[in-house]
């Protein structure tokens, strides 16, 4: 019978019912296309990133399109990537907090992780040590799951002697070359003027009032420096 009530003609019938059949299974399959978690990497073909972080990943301070991964985004929709950012910055977070929820932020669909921790850690005073083995233990989950990895380093200020600065600044390229990610050494290298002048009052215009984080003009000169090593990570990823 057809949607009317009427019989149908019983020569066509087999061919109506496949022709039904083929049109329930591609019907099927779109859905399974548009499925949650599965545009950004089957629809789209996009490199998902998972921005791992503390305050200066999260945006503290700034408005909604001004934080880093905002910028980082349209800095990369603008050079035609190919990729999309996730905020998982928590303001805050030392290398032990980033490590703790590294499970749960590198989900099945992430491809390439970009890390930014340790400043909180040093403005704690904590050991360098301690660092180093949690970014060595997000390094590892990171390789567990094949997962590309652009580590973003820091540099620690004499306040608690050369050795602590020596041991905490070594940490990064260390592990980068252990663990063969990409490094970028400093997240505010885009803020040093050419001569490399890093004084407080040549980084003054691009900082907040706190003197800790970058502002929206401070956040775009980071990114713009960053930009090209998140190009590499995203052709590593692809």
């Amino acid at each position: 019978m057809d949607r009317q009530g009427h019989r149908g003609d019983l020569r066509y019938g087999v061919v109506k019912r496949s022709a039904k059949m083929a049109a329930a299974m591609i019907w099927a399959f779109g859905l399974a296309l548009l499925a949650p978690g599965a545009a950004a990497k089957d629809a789209q073909g996009r490199i998902v990133i998972a921005a791992l972080g503390d305050s200066l990943t999260q945006g503290y301070g700034l408005a909604q399109d001004q934080g880093f991964v905002p910028q980082l985004q349209a800095w990369l929709d603008q050079a035609d990537a190919g990729a999309v950012v996730r905020n998982a910055g928590v303001s805050g977070d030392t290398t032990a907090g980033g490590l703790a929820r590294v499970d749960w932020t590198l989900t099945d669909d992430v491809d390439a992780m970009i890390v930014t921790l340790g400043g909180n850690d040093f403005l704690r005073g904590l050991p360098p040590e301690l660092a180093r083995a949690n970014l060595d233990g997000i390094l590892a989950k990171a390789a567990e799951q094949g997962v590309a990895v652009l580590l973003v380093g820091m540099e620690a200020t004499n306040n608690y002697g050369p050795a602590y600065k020596a041991a905490f600044d070594s940490m990064y390229p260390d592990l980068a070359e252990t663990y063969q990610t990409l490094l970028a050494p400093n997240f505010f290298s885009g803020l040093f003027p050419d001569e490399g002048d890093a004084s407080a009052a040549s980084l003054a215009p691009f900082m907040q009032a706190d003197g800790i984080h970058p502002n929206a003009e401070g956040v775009t000169r980071i990114v713009d420096s960053l930009g090209p090593s998140v190009l590499t990570l995203v052709e590593q990823a692809r």
